[in-house]
């Protein structure tokens, strides 16, 4: 409806915490998608970040007290996803096989024949691969600042890590990532 004007994610969160499950339902439409990208980019297996996507709206649902009002929601759930990924990945060592997802590879640009949407496609999945092959918190800052356009200090923040750490490991990802590309 044009001109219905949109309640805030802090309006929305506080009548989620009075038990409006429609409140909450809103704001994992708002989130879902960038949720369910910190996930994938991190654990690489479709099935497994939509797991881990439902469980980081569930454990928000359930730790909607500690989010602070003032401060806006979609790093805090992001930093609940990319949170839950890492423990997950820690926990099960999981260094996936690159999986092959039609649903990522680029398109055609105009004017593109088949040998250079080809080599595109190329370089896309052995950039797939070499951030499922870092290590869990260097592709979290990977996915933090180069997917999801975080600075180093929102990156700390979602992560709580020093911003030191942020930039040592996006250094060694991106030193990582380079050698990967150059041998693959």
């Amino acid at each position: 409806m044009p001109g219905k004007i949109q309640p805030s994610d802090s309006d929305l969160v506080n009548l989620a915490r009075h038990g409006d499950l429609e409140a909450f339902g809103e704001l994992v439409r708002r989130y879902q998608a960038a949720v369910f990208s910190v996930c994938y980019r991190l654990l690489g297996e479709r099935r497994s970040a939509e797991d881990m996507a439902q469980e980081t709206f569930l454990r928000a649902f359930l730790r909607l007290e500690t989010y602070q009002a003032e401060r806006p929601f979609g790093p805090w759930i992001r930093r609940v996803a990319a949170n839950l990924s890492i423990n997950e990945m820690k926990a099960s060592r999981l260094m996936l096989q690159p999986q092959e997802d039609n649903n990522t590879a680029p398109t055609a640009g105009e004017g593109d024949g088949p040998e250079e949407t080809l080599l595109r496609q190329d370089a896309s999945q052995a950039l797939a691969r070499g951030i499922r092959s870092l290590r869990p918190h260097q592709r979290a800052v990977i996915e933090l600042s180069h997917f999801q356009e975080l600075s180093y200090a929102l990156i700390a923040a979602e992560l709580e890590i020093p911003i030191s750490d942020v930039k040592s490991h996006l250094f060694r990802a991106r030193k990582r990532l380079a050698e990967i590309l150059r041998h693959d």
